[in-house]
């Protein structure tokens, strides 16, 4: 005991000329020999010798089992919790009132009126009789209801998993030909695609639909809004018989063009309402912002646009074609009016009940199965996302996938086809200030409404009419320039596959696009893992300013440009651009503009006069890396010492992209370091063959050379240490270690020594046990660090500067391991 006391208030320590570090056995067993020793804090034997005395701290390694336990641990609370999320309105719908109530009705009438004349549009661009489209209608927003994470998203038919319903139909009718209804076609791809989404959900796998990116969706959109619109053309003018609609996009526009000559009265039907619709649209826009204190009355008139068009032109068709239909005298269903209407929709809900599954219609429809699933999930999923985020709300991409997937299997009790969120109806909910999924419940009540009060007006809408919604409800889907130019300034990558999605999707099938959306998302993802951007980094002084004002000269942006250094400046005009930028968030900045006192002079000072003036700026040692990419370019950026090579992996270090990072820090290392044990040149057999050295009869003065005096002529260092900084590490795994055990192997042969290994930043208790387990992080085969570095932290909140204790930050067995990048 009188010796560590001794050697607490001494310079040397006892028994011994070397500095020690007093370690945990010595401290606990002098702390049993004597009660008093153990009253003394840290910071009163922090100084032993020219050493810091650390209280030992040792992290615990991970295992398996514990692993087992955070995922196996509490099963039955964890059930009990997954089926509870299953139902995500029993969270919420004890606190339902009277506010909520409002909101949710005037929103979920709003989406009705809307809805009733978009579904019996969408499923005639289906192929399907318009009924089929309002019983899909009323069952999606009615189920979605229970299931929803989404307050905002509004179920039913959209238009391009509409258009997938219409080629699923051709596809199995050109196959097995009538055999199977079109509707039944249709129900079944509900109750196929349902099923898929319910499994994809309650099994978790929902995570899958993030490896397509939202450039590879918005390509697919555009180039499915343009495929329904150049496809709604022809019943917009009366022609629908005449283009095949099916085909790829340019065909249809083709054909189009070639079949104007037939148009017919239709048209009016078509390109007048159209017309209105933009104009309506365009007109209440400029109303909500030329005069905002009216803007919730122009939003609502504008939401009209669609039912009063609708009413009108089926008011005027009512007017031409009922007196023929009163006089027709022949079978009913065959009259053929002036005008192309919609036809009889029948009242109510038909055929109630279990669908009967046809024979042979899965074989049928099999390799339509895949596309029409990701677009029924990719849609929803990225429109209850955005609103999500937009709106202050956390969506379960799960729940939502299994909110879909029910939907539609119920639909199949009420022949509904495949139904999902809508944009445009989503959008619509949110601005009306919806507030539950309730909401739905309202729109499902109106949709019901339709069915069983307003069928035999439905009779007299004209289809170029309906045409003429589609067109304007899809035109919204269409990427403009601006979105094109904005994924162009952040992505161009992204940007690329966005416009190759849109051509293949308008040069040769939706189908297509879509598996180009998903190969390209899963393709580039694959491409920035294998071939990762990992740094080299060196050492530069950085110290932060709070509130400074920040000064541009105009003449050193002068000298700048034409002497590309400032010498100059001092001739140049005294005019400046003065630019005042808030660095913190502190309320209390003021901003005050500064003038030069001498012309061309600058206003900065050196760093000598900064900390002299300004105590409380403090400079520290950051690592960045030695291209100055994102930094100053003038900012002279130290290197390593020398010996020393810094490495920072950009992506996760794993099998696909280890070797080739590796393979990057041993050839750097070779580069910026010489060899421990030289070739010896006058022996022509002592390299190896894929480093032959230079051709002797062209260097004949290093004939005779010996290793040694090749050594004296290489005046790069030896390679002392490799360090990875792993912060950005969020994984390893064997094969990656395994590189890492490699590189160490052939480092140490190069360097004729032992090569440190150090790393910092380790973010996962798994790859700190897998470099354990390989050998890193402590010393292994004798290996002895010249110095040993140990991370220590304060207990207290070190800016108080209060007396505070200080420990360990990471284990104190592993030195090789650091929380930041040591200076060497």
């Amino acid at each position: 005991m009188a010796d560590i006391l001794h050697a607490l208030n001494s310079n040397n320590p006892p028994d011994s000329q070397v500095p020690h570090i007093l370690d945990a056995e010595e401290i606990i067993s002098h702390r049993s020999k004597s009660h008093e020793f153990s009253d003394i804090r840290t910071h009163e034997y922090a100084s032993f010798g020219n050493n810091t005395v650390v209280p030992e701290y040792t992290e615990r390694e991970v295992t398996v089992v514990d692993w087992a336990k955070h995922v196996f641990g509490h099963p039955l609370q964890k059930i009990a919790n997954y089926f509870i999320s299953l139902f995500p309105i029993a969270k919420w719908i004890l606190h339902y009132n009277g506010k909520w109530l409002y909101g949710d009705l005037v929103a979920g009438i709003t989406v009705g009126v809307v809805l009733v004349p978009q579904s019996m549009s969408y499923a005639q661009l289906a192929g399907l009789e318009a009924q089929f489209g309002l019983y899909s209608s009323f069952v999606g927003v009615f189920i979605y209801s229970f299931f929803a994470t989404s307050k905002d998203v509004s179920i039913g038919p959209v238009a391009v998993m509409s258009l997938q319903v219409s080629k699923v139909i051709a596809h199995v009718q050109g196959k097995v030909g009538d055999k199977y209804a079109p509707e039944v076609i249709a129900t079944f791809l509900s109750l196929i695609c349902g099923g898929i989404a319910a499994g994809i959900g309650i099994l978790r796998l929902g995570f899958i639909l993030e490896f397509i990116s939202i450039p590879a969706v918005i390509g697919f959109m555009t180039g499915s809004a343009l495929n329904i619109i150049s496809g709604q053309v022809p019943g917009l003018m009366g022609f629908n018989s005449l283009v095949n609609t099916r085909a790829s996009t340019y065909k249809v526009i083709i054909n189009t063009l070639k079949n104007l000559k037939h148009s017919n009265s239709d048209a009016a039907f078509g390109l007048i309402p159209l017309f209105i619709l933009y104009v309506w649209k365009f007109s209440t826009d400029y109303g909500q912002k030329k005069y905002p204190k009216y803007k919730y009355w122009f939003f609502y008139i504008q939401q009209l646009r669609n039912a009063i068009v609708i009413i009108v032109a089926t008011a005027i068709s009512w007017g031409i074609v009922h007196p023929k239909k009163v006089a027709w005298k022949g079978d009913p269903k065959k009259f053929k009016g002036p005008i192309s209407t919609l036809g009889t929709v029948p009242r109510g809900l038909r055929n109630v009940g279990v669908m009967t599954v046809p024979d042979g219609i899965i074989d049928a429809m099999s390799s339509e199965i895949p596309v029409s699933t990701v677009i029924l999930l990719l849609e929803h999923i990225a429109i209850s996302k955005s609103f999500g985020r937009i709106n202050d709300y956390k969506v379960v991409p799960d729940q939502e996938v299994i909110a879909i997937g029910v939907t539609n299997l119920i639909g199949t009790f009420f022949n509904a086809y495949p139904a999902t969120g809508s944009f445009s109806r989503s959008a619509l909910k949110a601005k009306c200030g919806v507030r539950t999924p309730i909401a739905g419940i309202f729109t499902g009540a109106v949709v019901l409404l339709a069915l069983y009060a307003l069928t035999s007006a439905f009779f007299y809408i004209p289809k170029a009419t309906l045409s003429a919604i589609i067109i304007h409800a899809v035109s919204d889907l269409i990427a403009n320039y601006k979105v094109t130019w904005s994924l162009w300034n952040i992505s161009p990558i992204d940007c690329g596959v966005f416009i190759v999605c849109v051509l293949i999707t308008v040069f040769s099938s939706i189908e297509n696009g879509v598996y180009f959306a998903v190969c390209a998302s899963v393709a580039i993802l694959l491409f920035r893992i294998a071939k990762p951007t990992g740094q080299f980094l060196g050492r530069i002084q950085v110290a932060e300013v709070v509130n400074p004002v920040i000064e541009t000269l105009e003449s050193d942006l002068y000298s700048i440009k034409k002497e590309g250094n400032l010498s100059n400046s001092s001739n140049s005009s005294n005019d400046e651009i003065e630019i005042n930028q808030v660095i913190s968030n502190n309320s209390n900045y003021d901003a005050k503009k500064t003038k030069s006192q001498t012309k061309g002079q600058k206003s900065v000072v050196n760093t000598e006069a900064l900390l002299k003036n300004n105590p409380r700026v403090k400079f520290h040692t950051r690592w960045v890396p030695l291209t100055k990419e994102n930094i100053n370019s003038d900012i002279n950026v130290q290197p390593p010492p020398p010996g020393v090579i810094v490495f920072k992996p950009i992506e996760s270090f794993t099998y696909p992209n280890s070797s080739s990072q590796v393979d990057r820090v041993s050839d750097e290392a070779k580069r910026l370091t010489r060899r421990g044990k030289p070739y010896d040149l006058s022996d022509t057999g002592s390299r190896p063959w894929n480093d032959p050295g230079p051709l002797r009869w062209k260097l004949p003065f290093i004939k005779n050379e010996t290793a040694k005096e090749v050594n004296e002529h290489d005046h790069r260092p030896l390679l002392r240490i490799i360090h990875f900084d792993f912060s950005t590490v969020s994984s390893t795994d064997v094969t990656s270690i395994q590189a890492l055990v490699d590189l160490r192997k052939a480092l140490n042969i190069y360097a004729d020594r032992e090569v440190e290994f150090h790393f910092s930043g380790i973010l996962s208790p798994w790859i700190r046990r897998g470099l354990l387990n390989a050998g890193f992080g402590t010393y292994e085969d004798g290996l002895v660090s010249e110095n040993t570095y140990v991370n220590i932290a304060a207990d207290q909140d070190i800016e108080r500067g209060d007396n505070s204790e200080y420990v360990a930050a990471i284990s104190t067995d592993t030195p090789f391991f650091h929380l930041d990048i040591p200076d060497y």
